[in-house]
């Protein structure tokens, strides 16, 4: 790991960009609501950072709807355990 800069105290400070987009890779899930809400994290890259928290906390509230609606789904049906898998 890289030596930190003079006076910062973190290692591998001199890594960090705060002026710039974090560059935090986001892959599909195959589930076009949930695709669609991590898509609007990258919309934080080109926004004032006063306007983040609004971002996050829509797609805070759009991926929890998207896990309390699993819940209301009919659960698979079970297939009885064949013994010689």
């Amino acid at each position: 790991m890289p030596d930190a800069p003079e006076g910062t105290g973190e290692p591998g400070a001199e890594a960090y960009d705060s002026t710039g987009p974090l560059g935090v890779a986001r892959e599909a899930t195959g589930l076009p609501a949930v695709d669609g809400l991590l898509e609007r994290l990258g919309e934080v890259d080109g926004l004032p950072a006063d306007v983040h928290l609004a971002v996050y906390e829509d797609v805070h509230r759009g991926l929890r709807a998207e896990l309390t609606s699993l819940d209301e789904r009919p659960a698979p049906a079970s297939r009885p355990h064949d013994p010689r898998s």
